[in-house]
Order: structure tokens, then sequence, then C-alpha cells
């Protein structure tokens, strides 16, 4: 199931009407950070897992 063009466009508009323009670069930026933290702690825990399997070995 993926997003069409024409439910991104709604999901904005929606975005837009509840945040404002003022106020939505820094609900982006607020969005890129925590995507990026998420990356990041999926990063540690595959780097955890693996330190784990070598301790087993």
């Amino acid at each position: 199931m993926s997003l069409g063009m024409g439910e991104l466009l709604l999901i904005l508009v929606i975005v837009f009407v509840l945040f404002g323009a003022g106020k939505l670069p820094q609900v982006m930026q607020d969005i890129g950070k925590g995507i990026k933290g998420l990356k990041k702690g999926l990063k540690e825990e595959e780097k955890t897992k693996e330190v784990e399997k070598n301790k087993s070995e």
C-alpha cells in the first residue's frame, strides 16, 4: 500500500491548514530530525546485535 500523489497533496494541505505557513518550515525540520534519530537508533541496534552475535561465537 503506497500513497499516491493525490493523497500526499491532501496531507500537505491539511498540515498547511493546521500549522500555517509560518510554522511549516519548523515542523518539517523537526520531522527531519526525528527521522534522522530513528535511522541512527536502528543502526546502533544493528551494531549491538552484531557485537552480541560475535560474543556468542
